[in-house]
């Protein structure tokens, strides 16, 4: 592992969790209220997520692909049910799980450079001696390739580079999970196929867990290791997994013509538009 990707990667110093259930999701329901009465958002999801693992939530919209997000994140509080992460439940938001919105949150008034030390600061700063900080601030934005755009300001940068800022303050707060809301949804086809690329060198090179919502079966195929396929909302729930166990590293041109990689993406197609139908007239 190269020098780059030292800091980020170094272990936690938490006792390891014997289990192979990194991040466990049991029978978690989120009933929201509303003012025609209780909303049932998501209802009986279990999932277990492996260490380095990579995840996708895909489905309609309104399936709940954001709340499930949000309660890993402890943004949410589940109805019913438990999660937990690295065998300690999810009672809110923490460190140890970093979160990249589709809408990158970053302050205007501060550079690249102090949106992503903002964080580490307030993570490592009554630990760390400032050096370390910069330090680590440093090498997250050299894990995105913005060194060179790191003391603009978030209007002197094009909205690719503001989702790489968001990815390096969520990775410079060395998280055990990444936690990605469609972080690409906004960006045109080039700028999102390139961070998707990017995406897959910086997991393979922390080996991070990661959790993704995404709309695109393909980014979906690509990047993932399970594909968790939800059912309509509402009172949505897990239809189906795909495993998509293509090799890695993964190169999108040699996979255009992978017969795995279509039959993975018939697979999820078939479960959005055949099984799962939109409903969105109803």
């Amino acid at each position: 592992m190269s020098d780059t990707y030292a800091l980020l990667a170094r272990p936690h110093t938490a006792a390891p969790v014997a289990t192979s259930r990194f991040v466990h999701i049991e029978n978690v329901g989120m009933t929201f209220k509303t003012k025609k009465g209780p909303f049932v958002a998501l209802r009986n999801v279990d999932l277990a997520v492996e260490k380095g693992e990579f995840i996708t939530l895909i489905g309609h919209s309104g399936c709940g692909k954001t709340t499930l997000l949000n309660l890993v994140a402890g943004l949410l509080k589940p109805t019913t049910g438990m999660l937990l992460c690295a065998g300690r439940e999810i009672a809110g938001p923490g460190p140890e799980r970093g979160v990249v919105f589709q809408n990158h949150s970053l302050l205007p008034w501060l550079t690249c450079f102090g949106n992503v030390h903002l964080a580490v600061e307030r993570v490592f700063g009554p630990s760390e001696s400032k050096t370390d900080l910069k330090r680590r601030t440093h090498e997250a934005l050299k894990l995105v390739g913005l060194t060179p755009a790191e003391h603009k300001l978030p209007h002197e940068i094009s909205g690719g580079m503001k989702q790489r800022v968001g990815i390096a303050r969520a990775l410079a707060m060395q998280p055990k999970v990444l936690l990605l809301d469609e972080p690409f949804g906004a960006l045109d086809a080039l700028t999102r196929a390139r961070l998707q690329d990017e995406l897959l060198k910086i997991v393979a090179a922390t080996g991070g867990t990661v959790i993704m919502v995404t709309h695109d079966v393909d980014e979906a195929v690509l990047l993932s290791d399970r594909i968790v396929m939800l059912t309509n909302g509402p009172a949505a729930t897990i239809g189906g997994i795909a495993q998509t166990d293509l090799s890695r590293p993964r190169d999108r041109v040699e996979l255009g013509g992978n017969a795995q990689y279509h039959h993975f993406r018939t697979e999820v197609l078939d479960f959005l538009y055949r099984r799962q139908a939109h409903v969105e007239a109803a």
